[in-house]
């Protein structure tokens, strides 16, 4: 990567490396090259490449929170399109004039899209960001860059928010905020604005969808908690969880989508395929609610419900009244087994800096916003919740954790 760098920052890092003794060394008997000797001696020439747009560009991996990993075979027309449906929800963008911030990675289908693709369409200037920690990079970056375009992840936004010298950044750049991967909390989304001045919105998408479908609109009514609208040229709708039928505004179901940059299916996987495509519609695993004027509500993964005694309690709802108590920074719920109940509700619960408190203070304020079998039984405290490497809770590691026999200590 030196090797891009100018001169002087090269000779820095050359530097740097013999300090620490990790300059690299080449044997030349070895089927190893330097990247830069080969752009000089083989220039760039048109591939000869009949590719048609319904051709598999890249098999993208699912990210594997819920499950086992699958690859999801978007074609050129899929990406293109769905580059081209950001353009479109994006009708200020300047060709030529934006800043986007890469703060997310560019092997996850959200940074490939939201950023890079997207970025090229409007021939943006992409400030690339491989690991946004600590945050202060993420800051300096904003300020220095000044930054219009700013997709994230709730957990970046938050990070923000509780920085300590967060005052001392000028970030009023402007920029229009797209969150996604994950629910966006309520009091992260006006904690940021507040300090920013920007417009942050959620977004929603899946892998299989590369992956934008649903957006907040960026200027006029926004609702609370909601995913926004369907983007152009996408269908969406509720479905019963058990008919398959569709269901009327504010009824609570599976959410299906269709539309150009839907994939064509799993690679390798005909079963898996067959499974997730409902006639021609692109079964989500999200329950979701459709409201009367056509914003869609996503309410938990289906597959994250927890099954109380018969009574289904979805994770998201817990999650939002723990993270409205004052000492909590960040919290996911899950259903781990209980001999009497089949499942309880379990809350893995991170504390704000400085900050104590013990489980029954925690159970006692959920008490007060849920009903009662929607409470946590059990309570951890942890320093750190398992993330994915977009910043996305790993829900499916906790519960893995809890169906491990612990082994005893000596």
């Amino acid at each position: 990567m030196a090797e891009s760098l100018p001169w002087h920052a090269r000779l820095l890092v050359h530097l740097a490396q013999r300090r620490k003794g990790e300059r690299v060394r080449v044997p030349v008997e070895t089927d190893t090259y330097w990247f830069q000797d080969l752009v000089r001696s083989y220039p760039p020439t048109p591939p000869g490449a009949d590719l048609k747009p319904s051709d598999v560009a890249l098999l993208q991996y699912t990210g594997g929170t819920t499950g086992t990993p699958k690859a999801a075979m978007l074609t050129h027309r899929n990406l293109v399109t769905n580059s081209l449906q950001a353009r479109a929800w994006f009708p200020r963008a300047a060709a030529g004039r934006e800043i986007f911030l890469g703060a997310i990675p560019f092997f996850h289908v959200y940074g490939l899209t939201s950023v890079l693709l997207f970025g090229v369409a409007v021939a943006a200037e992409i400030i690339v960001i491989p690991r946004p920690r600590p945050v202060d990079i993420v800051l300096e970056a904003i300020q220095r860059f000044r930054v219009t375009l700013f997709p994230g992840v709730p957990t970046l936004y938050a990070a923000i928010n509780e920085h300590p010298n967060v005052g001392e950044y000028d970030l009023r750049s402007g920029a229009l905020c797209v969150s996604g991967a994950a629910p966006l909390p309520r009091e992260v989304f006006e904690r940021f604005e507040a300090l920013t001045g920007g417009r942050l919105v959620e977004g929603y998408g899946l892998t299989e969808t590369s992956p934008l479908t649903h957006c907040t609109p960026l200027f006029g009514e926004r609702r609370p908690a909601s995913i926004g609208l369907p983007l152009p040229d996408t269908d969406a709708r509720v479905v019963d969880m058990t008919t398959g039928e569709p269901l009327p505004p504010g009824d609570e179901g599976e959410l299906e989508v269709r539309g150009p940059q839907v994939m064509l299916g799993y690679w390798n996987r005909p079963e898996e395929t067959d499974e997730v495509f409902h006639d021609g519609w692109l079964r989500t695993g999200d329950v979701a609610r459709m409201d009367a004027d056509g914003f869609f509500h996503v309410v938990d993964r289906r597959k994250d419900m927890i099954d109380v005694s018969g009574f289904k309690v979805l994770p998201r709802e817990v999650e939002e009244v723990l993270l409205m108590h004052p000492k909590v920074r960040e919290a996911v719920v899950a259903g781990v087994p209980d001999a009497y109940r089949g499942e309880t509700v379990k809350a893995f619960v991170v504390l704000k800096p400085g900050e104590t408190a013990s489980e029954e203070e925690i159970v006692e304020f959920c008490r007060l916003h849920l009903a009662v079998f929607k409470v946590p039984r059990k309570v951890e405290f942890r320093s750190e919740l398992p993330k994915s490497m977009v910043g996305k809770y790993l829900r499916r590691v906790l519960i893995e954790e809890e169906r491990t026999p612990k082994v005893p200590a000596r």
